[in-house]
């Protein structure tokens, strides 16, 4: 007499493994999609229009992702599947955390002016000379836009003020200049009283230019800086975040 031992069938078939493993394809789909849309743009490979499109899409599918994430946790939990649970909750938790900085870009756009232009000094701004015909070919101009962004800029970035240091001028200008050099940024133009450089964001590889100027005067040497986009109305803050911290580092450096 033969006996036959039949392994019991898992709770609920194959409805919670389904939408587990399809949420993983979206995510790592959407992972692809939002990841590559800059690093694409950066190497010229795609243009700005097409790599904004990849990366809305992405955020679409990571939202699906996310949704199907959803289902799976409460399908997998009903079914008291764990593995697919687990799966579930997995594919959540890495769709927050990769829209955490689309997210904190969209918060930040909303919190600061819609400008592109940042200076220290907003009634005669450090002028852009060498980088000029780079700036002449981008979309932003190059001579400051005016009252009509110094006042914005006044109310968002009240704590934005030139440095006036008690150093030699050249000591000044040597600072300012390793300084950006530390940075990675593109060196235009070095001057007695003038430095012009070129920053270029790491995702999408937008190019910001900065220039520098020093003035002596009785109480030291005065360090304005310029920081303007050649492309976009608003910089979500990044040029301003770029001279404070460029002049906080420089103070330090010459302490």
């Amino acid at each position: 007499m033969s006996t036959f031992s039949l392994r019991p069938r898992p709770r609920g078939g194959r409805w919670p493994t389904a939408p587990a493993w399809l949420g993983v394809l979206l995510l790592v789909a959407a992972a692809v999609l939002m990841g590559g849309a800059g690093p694409a743009h950066r190497l010229g490979l795609l243009p700005l229009g097409t790599a904004f499109d990849l990366l809305r899409l992405g955020a679409y599918l990571g939202v699906g992702a996310a949704a199907l994430g959803l289902l799976t946790l409460v399908i997998a939990s009903l079914c008291r599947r764990w593995r697919p649970a687990f799966v579930g909750l997995l594919v959540i938790a890495l769709v927050a955390a990769m829209m955490a900085v689309p997210w904190q870009l969209m918060q930040r756009a909303q919190a600061v002016p819609p400008i592109h232009d940042i200076t220290t000094d907003m009634v005669d701004p450090p002028a852009f000379e060498a980088l000029a015909a780079a700036r002449e070919a981008a979309p932003n101009a190059v001579d400051y836009p005016g009252e009509r962004f110094a006042s914005q800029q006044r109310r968002a970035y009240p704590g934005l003020q030139p440095l006036v240091v008690d150093r030699p001028l050249d000591e000044v200008m040597a600072a300012a200049e390793a300084e950006a050099r530390e940075r990675g940024w593109a060196i235009a133009a070095v001057e007695e009283t003038h430095l012009e450089a070129t920053a270029t964001t790491r995702w999408f590889g937008f190019e910001d230019d900065v220039a520098v100027r020093l003035t002596e005067q009785a109480d030291g040497v005065r360090v304005d800086v310029r920081s303007a986009s050649r492309l976009g109305r608003s910089d979500l803050g990044t040029n301003a975040a770029r001279i404070h911290t460029f002049l906080t580092d420089l103070e330090a450096r010459l302490r």
